[in-house]
């Protein structure tokens, strides 16, 4: 067995689960979005958005002149600043935690390394699994986006959001090969979803809290959701910001590569 099948068999077992990922998120944003005529033609809705705190609007990514009533104002609001990050992340933990340490659970890991590869290839050829899945659930929402933006008049910008997307395939990469790294680490796959699933609430808590509390103001350099900008279709996102998610989630995924081959495999 390859590492080339490793990825193949990845993929295929989990295919069902992944296609009704991509339904669900799909479903989500095609709901999200046929909502947005009903928010365009009721300016109170700004009004509103106006007596909130500063803090509040940045929580939500609404930048200075946001506005809710514009297709990406609306978007940045209800599907970028949370549902659409945290469902993109449930995913890409899960798959991570499951590649690795799930398949220690079950018994099949000792199996699958007694092939002839590397138990580092195998860990990568699970990252890379992790990261197809990752890119299909972003593709999906990107679809329904881009379907319903002429029907229900979003008028985005298609190079923002094709910013925003990898913004979230970078978060959705960074945390799942964290998992994956975990799994490989030590057996437990509880830790596999423990560990990054805490250090992403974490960081969307110091992200979203630094103004009002501001002893987490120097943590917030820590975080992904800081770094690469909180409102992508408004205002765009930090390159620099997503390439730095992307490289330490590449430092993460090799790591946990290096990790596995220095510890026994249990078995049930």
């Amino acid at each position: 067995m390859t590492a080339a099948e490793l990825l193949r068999r990845g993929l295929s077992d989990h295919r069902r689960a992944l296609a009704g990922w991509c339904v669900g998120i799909a479903a989500y944003v095609a709901l999200v979005a046929s909502i947005f005529p009903s928010v365009e033609s009721s300016p109170e809705f700004d009004k509103l958005i106006e007596s909130y705190p500063d803090v509040l609007k940045n929580r939500f990514g609404i930048g200075e002149g946001g506005s809710i009533t514009t297709g990406a104002g609306y978007l940045d609001i209800e599907l970028f600043s949370f549902m659409l990050p945290l469902l993109v992340l449930v995913l890409a933990i899960g798959s991570g935690a499951r590649a690795v340490a799930g398949e220690e659970d079950a018994g099949r890991l000792e199996l699958v390394l007694a092939y002839p590869v590397r138990r580092r290839d195998a860990v990568l050829a699970k990252g890379a699994a992790v990261a197809v899945e990752v890119a299909a659930a972003c593709s999906a929402a990107e679809l329904i986006i881009l379907a319903f933006d002429p029907l229900v008049g979003l008028d985005l910008s298609a190079g923002r959001l094709a910013e925003g997307l990898a913004y979230l395939a970078a978060l959705g990469l960074f945390y799942g090969w964290a998992a994956l790294a975990v799994g490989a680490a030590v057996p437990s796959r509880a830790l596999a979803i423990g560990v990054p699933a805490g250090a992403a609430a974490a960081a969307y808590l110091v992200n979203g809290r630094h103004d009002v509390a501001g002893w987490l103001d120097p943590f917030r350099f820590l975080s992904p959701f800081w770094l690469a900008g909180s409102s992508p279709l408004q205002g765009g996102v930090d390159a620099v910001g997503v390439v730095v998610i992307g490289v330490v989630g590449v430092a993460v995924l090799v790591a946990g590569s290096r990790l596995i081959e220095r510890r026994d495999l249990e078995t049930p």
